[in-house]
């Protein structure tokens, strides 16, 4: 049986998210940072439990939970709803420029680098949706913080990769590579522009054909194949299968007039691969890696932490926010994960000169993907948005 150690791997994972999730509820520890310590302690540098090249489909399984994740963050983004959509936009915008400046001048007074700055505290902006969308889900949040949390990751990252493209082309030039500058700037724009544009080409027929086929049963074989589908075209195309995915589920959500069936297959098939991703990425750690944090790291996590609950606070201040949210919005938006990565490989790729940047991004991920989850899951349970609903609020405010 060729795929027996496949087979033995996927139905381990699932199993041990099960183990994880019954432990984390009694030790008040979300499954994501679990799984990722399950994952890094099984990996080759640590107990060494799984087989060579188990992670070689690991790319593969990204895609497909990513795409999932970005489809379902969609759904929270209803245009017609102006008071919350203008809340997330300022929010959003306000906390990704704040977490940028931080950061930059963090590492501008521990390297003296500008480049290396500008590009840093543009991957600082990344968040880590499936990792928030887990903890959400995982905890049955509901109430006025949990639909903010939903909204902002929805765009933030979109943010963050119009802000990475510019300091890209910035950072180019200043280090004397002006020569492909506009070309990054202009490939950042393509990528973003064209992959909302792909998402609403493919979003109206799935919102058209949204409970028509089969009226009142599930819609899971017409949900996966357009999610998949979009993120497929975007990978040909070279556009983000990530923002693709989340306009197809912004146009489906404001479309459709059956809208919530798409959504909750989609939401019934992804807990497995959720499951897979996360336990695949921490075994995919290297430690070795950890030691080139330093002083910069230490800067790094610094500036983005005191940068995300300014942010946080700045923007909700504009925003109009209620006092709560202004306080907890920017906790909630810690975790970072493969965004930051693939900016963090975009980055070294176009100025090998910068070789720390990649290790640095590695190890401050899994910091955040460690730390991030719980923060998000102890100001969930203080603005009382966990179990049974935000009315039984503990708080105060």
């Amino acid at each position: 049986m060729t795929n027996a150690t496949d087979l033995l791997l996927i139905g381990g994972t699932l199993l041990l998210a099960v183990a994880a999730h019954g432990v984390g509820q009694r030790i008040h520890i979300p499954r994501v940072t679990l799984l990722l310590l399950l994952g890094a302690l099984a990996g080759p540098e640590l107990l060494d439990l799984l087989p060579p090249n188990a992670d070689e489909n690991f790319g593969f399984v990204t895609q497909l939970t990513l795409a999932m994740v970005g489809f379902l963050l969609g759904e929270r983004m209803y245009v017609k709803d102006l008071k919350e959509g203008r809340e997330a936009l300022i929010v959003s915008l306000v906390v990704t420029l704040v977490t940028a400046a931080f950061v930059a001048g963090a590492v501008w007074l521990v390297t003296s680098n500008l480049p290396a700055s500008l590009l840093l505290g543009a991957i600082a902006t990344a968040t880590a949706p499936a990792a928030t969308l887990d903890v959400l889900r995982e905890a049955g949040a509901n109430g006025p913080l949990t639909r903010l949390i939903y909204q902002v990751v929805a765009i933030d990252d979109a943010w963050g990769v119009i802000l990475f493209s510019v300091c890209l082309v910035s950072a180019e030039l200043l280090m004397g590579n002006g020569g492909t500058g506009l070309g990054s700037l202009g490939t950042g724009i393509v990528e973003v522009g064209g992959s909302v544009v792909l998402g609403t080409i493919l979003g109206l027929p799935m919102a058209w054909l949204t409970g028509r086929i089969r009226p009142g049963e599930p819609m899971l074989l017409e949900s996966a194949g357009f999610v998949f589908l979009a993120a497929g075209i975007a990978g040909l195309l070279g556009l983000s299968y990530l923002l693709t995915c989340m306009t197809l589920g912004v146009v489906v959500a404001n479309q459709a007039r059956h809208h919530v069936r798409p959504f909750r297959s989609i939401d019934g098939i992804s807990e497995p691969f959720l499951a897979l991703f996360f336990f695949m990425a921490g075994y995919q750690l290297e430690w070795s890696m950890l030691p080139a944090l330093g002083a910069l790291g230490v800067a790094y996590v610094g500036a983005r932490v005191a940068g995300r609950l300014a942010g946080g606070h700045i923007g909700g201040f504009l925003a109009g926010s209620a006092p709560h949210n202004r306080r907890r919005i920017g906790a909630c938006l810690m975790p970072q994960a493969g965004v930051a990565l693939g900016l963090a490989l975009v980055a070294t790729d176009r100025l090998p000169e910068l070789t720390y940047i990649l290790p640095l991004v590695i190890g401050a991920t899994v910091i955040f993907e460690l730390v991030g989850p719980p923060l998000t899951l102890i100001e969930l349970r203080h603005a009382g948005e966990t179990g049974k609903g935000y009315e039984e609020s503990v708080d105060d405010d």
